[in-house]
């Protein structure tokens, strides 16, 4: 850690760096990469300590933390465990509809044993034809006898082969676009679930990402979530929070390898002189440092004004596309300036990297999460 930045600082810093010494997340986060699974052992041991569900209220065994002092932990998670153990620690807010919307029952077996690292609940939203417009998915939730039955595909699906049960959106037959989206808590052992592994995948790879497929899948009606057709509202108001969250992750990622690399110029030498006397070396650092730093600050005031309640959903998704592109320009120089060791999987920087990219796709891709910021300032009445 250098003095020029101070990294972000909260009472419960040291516990987290205690936890992440105990549970040696920094190593298995390098494992995990090599031999990919979900793991189980350090999700549940994260539940024990508490570091599950950050902003989830108490009465759900949560720390009821407001989001912008929950950045500060996710950031040093990041910062220690790379995006895999700081991804996991928000596996209860990427389920808050489920929270927030589901019965007693269904939150009392799916979602509190969640927080406890019991269980893995998945988030089924895209498909082979519905990506970042969420909005044209297809997958058919028609009613039957009491339930539903399920028709249809999810595709690019996290955790498609470990997840106990998972969230899946679909769509009345007949609607269209926003209207008639509902969503479902779907164990995934019911009868006509298929699910199938994509293949490898550049980053992320404990994620094990697959497609996950229903052939009358018959779901019953008190494991619908929320009102019938009213999920795409629900599912835009988890993004706004999560997308200023996922912000924090990939800058306390970009933050290690930041340190790590000033550290490394300042030591290496080449043609008789330090790399850090080198403008072409320390100029680029620099900049890095303080798009980083710029960036923290901009997602926290984000998730602050969420916080006070205010619409901050534009805010939020430009903090995760200045944070992805931030925290990538760094590990690109921090591949570059540790030369040919940078481009192995001696340091961590490559691996890094490619976990990092999914940030510029995954929760919006950055174009759309741009438009969507642009709309603040030049609304289309006409758009659903």
């Amino acid at each position: 850690m250098t003095e020029l930045w101070p990294l972000p600082d909260d009472p419960l810093v040291p516990e987290v760096r205690a936890v992440a010494e105990r549970l040696r997340l920094s190593e298995r986060y390098r494992e995990l990469d090599r031999e990919p699974a979900f793991p189980r052992e350090e999700f549940r041991a994260l539940g024990a300590a508490g570091l599950l569900g950050l902003t989830i209220p108490r009465e759900l065994g949560g720390r009821a933390l407001p989001p912008s002092r929950a950045a500060v932990l996710l950031f040093h998670l990041g910062y220690l465990g790379g995006t895999a153990f700081a991804k996991l620690a928000l596996q209860p807010e990427f389920s808050s509809v489920l929270r927030e919307h589901g019965s007693p029952e269904l939150i009392d077996r799916w979602f509190r044993p969640l927080v406890r690292g019991e269980v893995l609940v998945g988030n089924q939203i895209t498909e082979p034809t519905a990506g970042s417009d969420a909005a044209a998915l297809r997958l058919e939730a028609a009613w039957s006898a009491g339930g539903y039955l399920l028709n249809g595909e999810k595709s690019e699906a996290a955790f498609a082969l470990d997840a106990e049960a998972a969230i899946v959106y679909g769509r009345r037959p007949g609607s269209s676009r926003t209207e008639g989206v509902s969503a479902f808590l779907v164990p995934q052992d019911l009868v006509g679930v298929r699910r199938t592994a994509a293949p490898l995948d550049l980053g992320e790879r404990w994620q094990r990402r697959g497609s996950v497929t229903y052939e009358n899948v018959r779901v019953p009606e008190d494991h619908r979530i929320g009102v019938e057709g009213e999920a795409f509202g629900y599912l835009r108001k988890e993004l706004s929070r999560e997308r200023g969250l996922l912000a924090a992750i990939y800058l306390g990622v970009a933050r290690a390898s930041w340190d790590e690399t000033i550290a490394h110029v300042g030591s290496r030498t080449a043609f008789g002189r330090r790399l850090s006397d080198r403008q072409a070396v320390a100029f680029p650092l620099i900049e890095d440092g303080a798009e980083l730093e710029s960036t923290w600050l901009f997602a926290v005031r984000a998730l602050r004004r969420l916080e006070q309640g205010d619409d901050a959903g534009a805010e939020t998704s430009l903090a995760k596309v200045r944070a992805a592109r931030a925290a990538l320009r760094t590990l690109d120089h921090a591949i570059q300036f540790h030369g040919g060791s940078g481009y192995s999987a001696r340091y961590p920087h490559e691996q890094r990297w490619r976990d990092v990219r999914s940030g510029s796709l995954a929760h919006g891709a950055s174009e759309v999460l741009v438009g969507i910021a642009s709309r603040r300032l030049w609304p289309d009445p006409g758009r659903r």
